[in-house]
């Protein structure tokens, strides 16, 4: 089925200016409802949907003026043009400011009525739209994606609550992998610029002179290879959320340059000399020791005061092992979506080794280790014998018993099995063809 015809109201007490109205946008395709007063115009409001009025300023009874709020009052969404006489401009201009869409004097023109009734009708469109939208942004913001019910997690997620509504710049500290990035999506998401982007940047992933072009953006012919112009990632986060992880990587210069955007919502491209405004929330992440950083000398103290304004720590994973069995599931339903694979849960003995297990890599050790437990193991559960965690924790340094060694063995010889056929080892492994040959490129086997 098509889309359904937009529904034009017609309300006027002038028997010919409502019959031509009718039959003009009848042969233009839409539905029209003539009315000739207000109150048949509100039954009707209240029984059919109605996408725009086209409303008579002077009536008998009710004027266009008060039908006009009584409709916006029963839907917003419809739009209203008022249809007046050349001595009634002032009313309607007055009617506009109580939120008439436009409106149109008489005589009417009929191409200038049409004109108007399709602007009418797109901003009604987009307005349903950007709704639509909101509603599932705010759906997916309801969606808790931090996983965790113990006590630090809990005062982890109270931070961020407090913190997600302000502006204020946060600074989230933590070992590697105890998911700051997610923190830090969790403030955005939760704030009123969730309705624009955040902007990751992994400061610790460029070289000084790459984290200024990735950041500031350049002109064409800015330096040799800038055969472009390339927007920044600070123009990309305007009206939305920076996120500068590893900021503790960035250099003495770019902190200077970093601070002189901060305090004055400005910069130039590289190349460029106009000033571009933004305005943008920053949030950053570390896993090293600021504080220590700056009494060294190593990171500029106006720069970490700059950043500081609200920390949250990341706790380590060992420091919330009530969470590693949450965690765990929640993981083990994740993978085994991605991978198509029957194993819905990780047996009691296993779950103790994950419980006892120190994860000095935290909740990203711990997602590679159920990914990768998922692979070698068996339906409908993950076991002790999936995790070499035993094994790191009598201190082995045997690199073969590593959970990549293992995975890498185990398909080795599955593929061996099968004689290199890829689609018979992803039946045994009970994963899709894709993992199987991401996992041969992965360790250079050969099928």
């Amino acid at each position: 089925m098509g889309n359904p015809k937009p529904t034009i109201l017609v309300v006027d007490d002038e028997f010919s200016v409502r019959d031509s109205l009718y039959n003009w946008f009848r042969k233009d395709g839409f539905d029209v409802v003539a009315e000739e007063n207000a109150a048949d115009a509100l039954r009707t409001v209240q029984e059919k949907p109605i996408d725009v009025a086209l409303v008579d300023l002077k009536m008998p009874g009710m004027d266009g003026l008060e039908l006009q709020e009584r409709i916006a009052a029963f839907d917003p969404q419809i739009k209203v043009i008022i249809i007046t006489a050349f001595a009634s401009v002032d009313t309607a201009v007055q009617s506009l400011k109580r939120g008439a869409f436009d409106y149109i004097t008489k005589p009417i023109d009929p191409d200038e009525l049409s004109h108007l009734v399709r602007r009418a009708l797109e901003q009604r469109r987009l307005n349903r739209e950007n709704m639509q939208l909101r509603e599932t942004i705010d759906e997916l913001v309801d969606v808790d994606t931090i996983v965790g019910e113990s006590a630090p997690m809990k005062h982890v997620m109270e931070l961020v609550r407090n913190v997600a509504s302000t502006d204020a710049t946060v600074l989230i500290l933590g070992e590697s992998g105890t998911g700051k990035e997610l923190i830090a999506r969790a403030i955005h998401s939760n704030s009123p610029r969730r309705y624009f982007p955040i902007i990751p940047v992994n400061c610790g992933a460029f070289s000084e002179n790459l984290l200024e072009s990735e950041l500031f953006g350049h002109e064409k012919g800015a330096f040799t290879s800038a055969h472009e112009r390339r927007k920044g990632r600070l123009e990309m986060a305007d009206s939305g959320t920076l996120f500068l992880d590893e900021v503790g990587a960035i250099s003495s210069k770019m902190q200077l340059d970093l601070l002189r955007v901060l305090e004055t919502k400005e910069f130039t491209r590289i190349g460029g000399s106009r000033a571009i405004n933004v305005n943008f929330r920053v949030i950053c992440a570390t896993n090293e020791d600021l504080e220590a950083a700056v009494r060294d000398g190593r990171f500029r103290e106006d720069f970490y005061y700059r950043i500081n304004v609200f920390s949250i720590e990341a706790p380590p994973l060992r420091a919330r092992r009530g969470d590693i069995s949450l965690l765990a599931r929640h993981l083990v339903r994740r993978f085994s979506g991605q991978m198509g694979k029957r194993i819905t849960d990780v047996s009691p003995e296993a779950m103790q080794l994950l419980i006892d297990y120190d994860w000095p890599g935290n909740v990203r050790e711990l997602s590679n280790a159920i990914e990768r437990a998922m692979v070698v193991g068996k339906p409908p559960v993950i076991r002790p014998e999936d995790f070499p965690v035993r094994t790191h924790q009598k201190g082995s340094s045997n690199g073969g018993d590593s959970l990549a060694d293992i995975e890498k063995r185990h398909i080795a010889a599955i593929l061996d099995r099968t004689g290199g056929n890829v689609t018979e080892t992803a039946e045994i492994l009970q994963v899709d063809r894709v993992t199987v040959y991401n996992k041969i490129k992965k360790y250079g086997l050969r099928s």
